[in-house]
């Protein structure tokens, strides 16, 4: 091997050698700088792990959560917060009445089993007027509830209460000018039917698009008439049958024999858009209040000088259209069944919860002579269907009158929460 070949060899393995160890020195091309540190925020979290988060927040903590953004405010009224919410058991039936005067709007909500009491408050009106919404809603509204959400839909106006927070906003009012109609919900929207003397359209409410539209024609008009629903079946309930039929109605200023009062149901199959054959309660008489609790309609009827109680399987399957008589409601002995009497109903899982309201009472005891010791204006029972037993709940508070009642879901309270668990 020659010299030249040495020494080129030499310089490949020297260079080799080298390589092979790093170099100490800095490399003033290479700049390198450490990465930011991270900050993980609420906001940044994803939909399904926040709403795990706000499904547990307490209910006084939920009116300032809507409000932080429209992001937060979504989710509080989505289907997956309702279910996370009645899984960890904080959701519960609760009744709701909302009363009606000349300075506002009042509320208040009573857990049954719950509260020794009723929760009063005032609603408050979001860019709205309420001094202008007051005087057009009458005790002659009627409520409807879809989760939490109550409506309150009078002849002329239509508002939509957050029982959670309650704020109120209004809604689209109805096409058909009605008083002391039907009201029910089926499927997650809001039927309307009857008190008109000139339709007999029935009206269909989406809450998604805030809208209203005429479904059907009911076999005959009513005014005065009460709303139920079971098992996908709308129930038109008494009231003034106004006599002809739907194409050739009489006005309201025609002879008394224009009316009378009627004991009957017209049904209505709302997802077959069809009406179903009528019903009518066997005993007769005037129905003055009716619900839907479980598979049944509860009917109330007043027969002048006393009350009865009915039941009507509205399930369609074995023993449809069955009636039954129940135990009367247990009224105090002073109370005369006449026009000053009101009452309302509202369904509350399989309870039943009879308002009884009256107005002028003083008066109308001092004109008979009667003594108003043990005489409530607002008295309250509830019918426990296992049971087939009245029982006397808390009366309305001074503050609410005029009421009407709702059955809506309601938040528990974390309080509440370990007695639940532990139950």
């Amino acid at each position: 091997m020659s010299s030249s070949d040495d020494n080129c060899n030499s310089r490949h393995f020297s260079w080799l050698m080298k390589s092979c160890f790093p170099d100490t020195r800095p490399d003033p091309s290479l700049h390198f700088s450490p990465p930011p540190p991270t900050t993980t925020t609420i906001s940044s979290l994803p939909n399904d792990v926040l709403l795990e988060i706000l499904s547990c927040v307490d209910q006084s903590s939920l009116p300032s959560i809507s409000s932080v953004c429209r992001r937060w405010s979504d989710l509080i009224q989505s289907s997956q917060f309702y279910h996370l919410r009645r899984c960890r058991r904080l959701l519960h039936l609760a009744v709701f009445v909302v009363s009606f005067s000349d300075s506002g709007l009042f509320a208040a909500n009573y857990k049954l089993g719950h509260d020794s009491r009723w929760k009063t408050t005032t609603l408050k009106f979001n860019n709205y007027d309420d001094d202008v919404v007051s005087p057009v809603m009458s005790s002659h509204a009627r409520l409807a509830a879809i989760g939490h959400w109550i409506y309150i839909i009078g002849k002329t106006t239509v508002l939509r209460c957050d029982a959670w927070t309650g704020s109120v906003t209004p809604r689209s009012k109805m096409s058909v000018m009605r008083k002391k109609f039907a009201l029910a919900v089926v499927a997650g929207k809001i039927y309307a039917a009857g008190g008109s003397t000139r339709s007999a359209a029935v009206e269909e409410y989406d809450p998604k698009t805030n809208s209203w539209r005429v479904v059907s024609h009911a076999p005959r008009m009513r005014y005065g008439c009460i709303g139920a629903a079971v098992d996908g079946v709308l129930y038109v309930i008494g009231g003034l049958k106004v006599g002809g039929t739907p194409h050739n109605i009489p006005r309201a200023s025609t002879g008394s024999g224009a009316h009378v009062y009627a004991s009957s149901m017209d049904l209505y199959d709302v997802e077959a858009r069809r009406w179903l054959r009528s019903r009518a309660v066997p005993g007769g008489g005037c129905m003055v209040a009716a619900c839907s609790a479980g598979d049944y309609i509860y009917i109330l009827a007043s027969h002048a000088v006393e009350l009865s109680f009915w039941r009507f399987n509205g399930s369609r399957g074995v023993g449809f259209g069955e009636w039954r008589r129940l135990k009367s409601p247990p009224l105090p002995m002073q109370i005369r069944l006449d026009g000053t009497v009101r009452f309302g109903c509202v369904g509350v899982g399989e309870m039943v919860v009879l308002i009884q309201i009256m107005g002028c009472i003083d008066d109308l005891l001092r004109r008979s002579g009667r003594s108003t010791r043990g005489v409530k204006e607002a008295l309250v029972l509830v019918y426990d269907s296992g049971e087939e037993e009245w029982s006397r709940a808390a009366d309305l508070p001074d503050v609410v009158r005029r009421a009407a009642c709702v059955c809506v879901e309601w938040v528990t309270e974390m309080t509440e929460v370990g007695k639940l668990l532990s139950a």
